[in-house]
């Protein structure tokens, strides 16, 4: 299916998902991200990696799992996947309910982690992302994520 906004479409927006631990909310990032076609083999090993070295959680419920910058070479193309963990992830101490999974090619995800900021420092855009149960209204809320243009 083409992707009809930018780096994020409806193929990448998992809701109501269950992750034992904040591994296997990574690995089910990585595992999207390949599903999509966005990476080669490989890029999710490099995004446990970053966990391990780096915690990618960022506030407000969201964790941004993403590779290393040397593995930047296995990605094909800039893509986003939304995978939302309605019970929670114990996140190093912190509760996470959202991942944001990003494979950037360049510094493409610094226009994605700019974008997230704007949208997570208004509550009710961040609470919506956490608990909705509509694709759409996913979509709408990080419609200008990675886009230039926007």
């Amino acid at each position: 299916m083409a992707d009809q906004n930018g780096v994020l479409g409806r193929e990448g927006v998992r809701l109501g998902l269950k992750a034992t631990d904040k591994w296997d909310a990574v690995r089910q990032s990585g595992a999207l991200l390949d599903e999509l076609g966005a990476v080669e083999s490989g890029y999710p090993e490099a995004m446990i990696e970053r966990e391990r070295t780096v915690s990618t959680f960022i506030g407000e419920g969201v964790a941004i799992p993403h590779g290393t910058d040397e593995a930047r070479s296995l990605v094909r193309k800039t893509t986003l996947g939304f995978l939302q963990f309605p019970d929670g992830i114990d996140w190093d101490g912190n509760d996470v309910r959202v991942c944001v999974a990003i494979a950037a090619k360049g510094n493409e995800h610094m226009a994605v982690l700019s974008g997230l900021a704007q949208i997570l420092m208004e509550p009710e855009q961040a609470e919506a992302l956490r608990s909705s149960s509509n694709v759409d209204e996913v979509l709408e809320l990080l419609s200008g994520i990675g886009d230039d243009d926007e």
